[in-house]
């Protein structure tokens, strides 16, 4: 990665001075009696987070936020047209990302939002920028407010920026890899000198309660129809449940150790998209790791190899199972999940339910330009 580009000290929006951050932008929902609403996105991450805090953690993030860059207008049912055709990396002073990136960073950075880095990605228009790391509260508020920005500062530029999963079908989708630790006061419980990649038992038992809960979380951290579309691509996108030792091929990555930074011991989710609810998202997240800590779960052989270039028998071999292939089966997976149900609480848990039901039955009945071009002359 690189650093980001110097701020420009062109003022885009009127929230200079905002030295707090996004703590006064969103505070929790309150029901008349002034209890909190079970139904909040936000008091379900603060209850995970809880829950953390009574087993002694701090869970922090650090969330890589991809997004694309289109030429207005965007006309619904077209393909939309990317602002450059620049790929990975590419770091010039000549393309409409470059500016972009100066001008949104400037906007974060005067609200408090600091930002560690920001590039090009692979696709053509797609950017990165990556924020600074934080507790998952304060985190989830920053990606909210990131997401209003870039689409704010890209309006303002005479360009649309989007979110979602793949918007183009021969190009990379837009994930959001989440850095995660948890922390026992100043000591991250990820780090032991001593053990095998640095990694301690609390680190191990952390990954096997995300690669066991994998599946009924899945619907979460890729609740579109779409999201199926990124996860099917291949390259940086995940589709089986493994871990791997800086695999950028498996769900989990373990980054390679740093000497003499122990504090900066991590793991690597790779599935989330950058369209996901970071509060619930967070939320499942956790708790997948936790119970995963509470329950002792052991942690399966790291796959070395690229996942993607092994056969179906190869993986089936190595015990490596997929990611759900679309919504319908994540759902599914969902509706039954006691660790779903009981950290999302009742409301949060059916009316989402409800609502990816309805959204994938409309899915369904749609005929889509493939079926018009390889069926309807045939059949």
């Amino acid at each position: 990665m690189v650093a980001h580009p110097a701020p420009s000290t062109f003022q885009l929006l009127p929230w200079r001075g905002t030295t707090q951050g996004t703590a006064r932008m969103f505070c929790d929902i309150r029901l008349p009696d002034g209890s909190p609403a079970f139904a909040d996105p936000r008091y379900v991450l603060k209850r995970a987070l809880r829950k953390a805090a009574d087993m002694g953690f701090t869970f922090y993030t650090h969330p890589e936020i991809e997004f694309y860059l289109f030429k207005q207008p965007i006309v619904p049912g077209q393909a939309p047209m990317p602002v450059d055709h620049s790929g990975y990396f590419d770091h010039t002073t000549s393309h409409a990302g470059t500016d972009f990136r100066r001008q949104a960073i400037t906007v974060l950075e005067q609200m408090g939002i600091s930002v560690e880095f920001s590039h090009h990605e692979g696709g053509p228009g797609q950017q990165e920028i990556d924020l600074r790391y934080a507790d998952a509260l304060t985190m989830a508020d920053n990606i909210m407010t990131f997401r209003v920005v870039v689409k704010e500062v890209a309006a303002m530029q005479n360009m649309f920026a989007s979110f979602m999963p793949k918007p183009l079908a021969e190009h990379p989708g837009s994930g959001m890899h989440t850095h995660v630790s948890l922390f026992e006061g100043d000591t991250n419980a990820f780090y032991d000198v001593s053990a095998e990649y640095h990694l301690s038992k609390t680190g191990r038992q952390f990954i096997a309660g995300l690669l066991h809960h994998a599946g009924e979380i899945a619907a979460v951290p890729n609740q579109w129809i779409n999201s199926y579309k990124r996860l099917a691509g291949g390259g940086a996108a995940p589709s089986y449940i493994c871990w791997g030792q800086n695999n950028r091929s498996a769900l989990v990555r373990v980054p390679m150790y740093k000497p003499s930074k122990g504090a900066s011991a991590r793991i690597e989710l790779r599935s989330i998209d950058s369209a996901a609810n970071p509060y619930l998202a967070f939320a499942l997240i956790l708790n997948a790791g936790l119970a995963g800590i509470e329950n002792g779960y052991e942690l399966p052989e790291g796959a070395e190899d690229d996942v993607w270039s092994l056969t179906e028998k190869q993986r089936q071999a190595l015990g490596i199972k997929p990611l759900p292939r679309s919504l319908d089966t994540a759902i599914t997976l969902m509706e039954n999940s006691e660790l779903v149900a009981e950290t999302l609480g009742e409301h949060v848990f059916d009316f989402f339910l409800r609502n990816k039901r309805a959204e994938y039955d409309e899915y369904r009945r749609q005929v889509t330009p493939m079926e018009l071009t390889k069926s309807l002359p045939t059949l």
